[in-house]
């Protein structure tokens, strides 16, 4: 369940964790990675991707309705990913235990049944209280169940690990179940987020006091693929804030409108709140604002659903920055995407030529008479192809698109960057080093290798 989302090679929609996942391992995502995932558009209800497509939308009362259907999806890529590897990583969701559940529970430890896999049991001791959450969760499993559970791993621990001890012996005498390792929290290694900035790490954000250019991204309240502006805030001497409600959005160098999995209902968020009017008195102060996918559309004069698709509402007013109107459809558009920006003025004065490899996740169009587009796709799903995309305000200033990934573009980045360095009369600070994602997955594992039983490890899956 997220709304972080990617697009693979094929067009198939699946969540970001797996598709970090997949590159730490150095090979290409596929839907068999992740063939359910929920997309939250509100408390009750979700949309459901199958095997990278668009299935239905439904509440939580009516999901058993499909637990045929997606189980044979799950079965049926865990069968397919068995035969291709020598070892395949399960991954579960929540609980192993929520008992309510349980008669509609597709992940956890149906899955670790039907492949006889062994399972070790993770506890964020951060949240506090695992020792209760393993020793009543092993309680609540199952016989069958607890038979799989081959370890315990402590995870996020701050501290004297000689501290814990004690609790660990009692834990394995108490369950005969080993603690495999307790994993360090750690502050310096740089992989994104899986569903939401935890809060520790957006305070520090906001906090930042050492920082020329101010990037100030809204909030909403079902955003979407945040971790896209992840380069941004690796950027020196730039600080990339959440404005989230009650914040001050001040005056920022640039405002980013993100994405979201409820345009309609985040629209209204942002008309409540109050925030609206305070982007539109910013921006018509002269700083510029880009708007990606939904947050595309909301700068748009309306959203059109003719259908009711996303909303009850078959009209709603946008917020009038930029001259389009955006229509949702039925159907969902999901593609890798390779393209090259257009604009000669305003905010991408300097990306001009710039190349830039994205992907794009939206369920409707965006036109309007006469709008200068600042895109040029060149490739889309590994088809060649010559549209043009998004839309740009006379003064350059107002960017809209449905290119998701933009900030991962270093050359486009750095020169967004050099454009807002130069109106505030700053010298944008030197890049910094080329980012590796590798050297981060690499950091990691040495620094969960370091601190788990690898050998019992490496035996319990001697046995399976």
């Amino acid at each position: 369940m997220s709304l972080n989302s990617f697009v693979t090679a094929d067009g198939g929609e699946i969540g970001r964790a797996q598709v970090v996942q997949a590159e730490a391992a150095g090979i290409a995502p596929t839907v068999e990675m992740n063939p359910v995932l929920l997309k939250p558009e509100n408390d009750n209800n979700a949309q459901i991707i199958v095997r990278g497509k668009p299935r239905t939308r439904i509440s939580a009362a009516q999901f058993p309705q499909l637990k045929v259907e997606l189980w044979g999806a799950i079965t049926e890529s865990i069968d397919q990913l068995r035969r291709a590897y020598d070892l395949v990583v399960i991954e579960g969701a929540g609980s192993p235990a929520e008992v309510n559940l349980k008669d509609r529970d597709l992940v956890n430890m149906k899955v670790a049944l039907y492949c006889n896999s062994p399972v070790l049991l993770a506890a964020d001791i951060d949240r506090g209280g695992i020792f209760a959450a393993l020793v009543g969760t092993m309680e609540l499993l199952e016989p069958m169940e607890r038979e799989r559970v081959k370890a315990f791993i402590v995870n996020k621990f701050r501290g004297d690990v000689t501290l814990l001890q004690p609790g660990l012996d009692w834990l394995e005498a108490r369950t005969r179940v080993p603690v495999v390792g307790v994993v360090p929290f750690y502050h310096d290694i740089h992989i994104a987020e899986e569903d939401s900035i935890a809060l520790e790490k957006r305070q520090a954000m906001k906090n930042r006091h050492d920082f020329d250019l101010d990037i100030a991204v809204i909030a909403l309240p079902h955003i979407a693929n945040f971790d896209e502006f992840d380069p941004l805030g690796r950027e020196p001497r730039v600080r990339l804030r959440y404005v989230e409600a009650g914040d001050d959005l001040g005056e920022p160098d640039l405002i980013i409108l993100p994405g979201s999995k409820s345009t309609v209902s985040d629209l209204g968020y942002l008309r409540s709140s109050g925030r609206e009017q305070e982007i539109i008195g910013v921006v018509s102060t002269g700083i510029p604002i880009i708007g990606i996918c939904g947050g595309y559309q909301m700068l748009g004069t309306a959203i059109h659903d003719p259908d009711q698709i996303e909303s009850m509402n078959r009209l709603t007013s946008g917020i009038g920055l930029l001259p389009v109107a955006s229509h949702f459809l039925a159907v969902k558009s999901t593609h890798q995407v390779k393209a090259r920006s257009l604009a000669r003025i305003g905010l991408l004065a300097k990306a001009k030529d710039a190349a830039i490899s994205g992907y794009e996740i939206h369920m409707g169009n965006t036109d309007g008479n006469g709008t200068t587009r600042p895109f040029l796709i060149e490739q889309r799903s590994q088809e060649f192809c010559s549209d043009q995309d998004g839309a740009l305000s006379a003064d350059g200033n107002v960017v809209g698109t449905y290119i998701h990934g933009l900030f991962h573009n270093d050359a486009f980045r750095r020169a967004i960057l050099h454009e807002l360095a130069e109106r505030k009369g700053k010298t944008l600070a030197p890049s910094p080093a080329k980012f590796s994602a590798d050297e981060q997955y690499e950091r990691l594992a040495a620094h969960v290798r370091a601190n788990l039983d690898m050998n019992l490890i490496q035996r319990i899956l001697d046995q399976h």
